[in-house]
């Protein structure tokens, strides 16, 4: 398999702990074996540890206090510390008594915090890995990494489709019904399948219940164990005054990678145009702007902007400061540009952008047309949004 480096730095002080959280399968476990191959490594997905430090979380503590200190100058690494909660006590115990490091990876806090598991109180900084990235890969297949996603092992494979399919499958049956987070197994499938058809538009809730056959406070529920699941993001409306055009409490939803939603619609994406490619190429610009703002530690909003009237614009940076419209088209008209011109007419970003297929960088009306690759080079090397 390629070897890929991960752009994600974790540098800590010789006295911080820290959780790493990810969905499932996008590099944790060897970016922190890789990064810390003297390190201790307790992974809990390994069925006869996980049995032992679930019946007694104190067997962290007694084996560690007889490990030989030169064992412990590295972080000790816990994997799906999730699946554990009650060994959060121990680790706290012995940060705070006997000055060990820890790194928590998991994909998913939401159990410890429904078990009211010990967070450890501040004392372990957070830090997010995402799929792969364009900064991250030599030279990028556009189609390949929308058709395959940009999970490490489904963008280096040559054809995804019978893992994407599983994957899926798999974050219903472990991430979610073997975690006990929901009851209603059946009605949780049905919206999981439901949301793939409204994925990257406004969330309606209760078209979605209908759907599912159960009510609207639940659908907000299943989209909470997604979000908390580190499967999803809600990016809400921009507005920064009151405008009663502007649609302002109706959110968008996309999944962590856009193989993933691909493969729920089971879409097959042949060539460069059309609505299925333009809306994957959408959500492929917005898990890259996602991950910079993670990555670069600026956490910088991404919302977006709707009037009752019609004009959009698909991301908005910042408090205002840059508007990204995502375009599929080979060419741009002035026809393209409606959205950004109305949100330039209220707002006055700093730049206003849009993303496409162009073959060249040009400016229409005051609007920078960059195409994708050169986009996303900016992106990373910090022109679109400074720190």
């Amino acid at each position: 398999m390629t070897h890929i480096y991960r752009i994600l730095d974790i540098n800590l002080p010789g006295d911080q702990s820290a959780f790493l959280w990810g969905a499932r399968k996008v590099g944790k476990t060897t970016f922190l074996r890789e990064r810390f191959p003297r390190s201790l490594v307790f992974d809990f997905l390994q069925t006869d540890l996980f049995l032992d430090f679930s019946k007694r979380p104190a067997l962290l503590r007694e084996r560690l206090l007889a490990t030989d200190q030169s064992s412990l100058k590295e972080p000790v690494i816990l994997d799906e510390v999730q699946k554990v909660p009650g060994i959060l006590d121990e680790v706290h115990w012995l940060i705070e008594n006997k000055g060990l490091q820890f790194l928590l990876c998991g994909s998913s806090a939401r159990k410890l915090r429904r078990g009211q598991a010990n967070l450890l109180g501040g004392r372990a900084w957070r830090f997010e890995m995402m799929p792969l990235v364009f900064a991250e890969i030599e030279d990028m297949d556009l189609l390949k990494a929308l058709n395959n996603g940009l999970i490490p092992v489904h963008y280096l494979a040559r054809d995804a489709r019978r893992s994407l399919r599983a994957y899926t499958g798999e974050y219903l049956k472990e991430e979610v019904f073997a975690e006990g987070l929901i009851r209603n197994i059946p009605a949780f499938t049905r919206f999981f399948d439901a949301l793939g058809y409204s994925h990257g538009e406004l969330t309606n809730y209760s078209n979605i219940a209908r759907e599912c056959g159960v009510d609207s406070k639940t659908v907000r529920e299943y989209y909470g164990i997604l979000v908390d699941t580190l499967v999803g993001r809600f990016v809400e409306p921009f507005s920064r005054r009151s405008n009663r055009q502007v649609i302002t409490r109706t959110p968008k939803f996309y999944l962590f990678d856009v193989g993933v939603a691909g493969a729920l619609t089971h879409r097959v994406i042949a060539e460069e145009r059309g609505e299925d490619f333009g809306k994957a190429f959408e959500h492929l610009i917005f898990m890259e702007l996602t991950a910079n703002s993670i990555y670069r530690e600026i956490d910088y909003d991404i919302r977006f902007w709707r009037t009752k009237s019609g004009a959009e614009v698909d991301f908005v940076l910042g408090d205002g400061e840059v508007a990204i419209e995502v375009k599929g088209s080979q060419r741009i008209d002035r026809r393209d540009l409606r959205g950004l011109k109305a949100f330039e007419e209220s707002f006055s970003p700093r730049a206003s952008i849009v993303v496409c297929n162009e073959p060249e960088e040009r400016i229409l009306e005051g609007i920078r047309i960059i195409p994708w690759r050169r986009f996303l080079h900016q992106l990373w090397d910090g022109s679109i949004i400074k720190g």
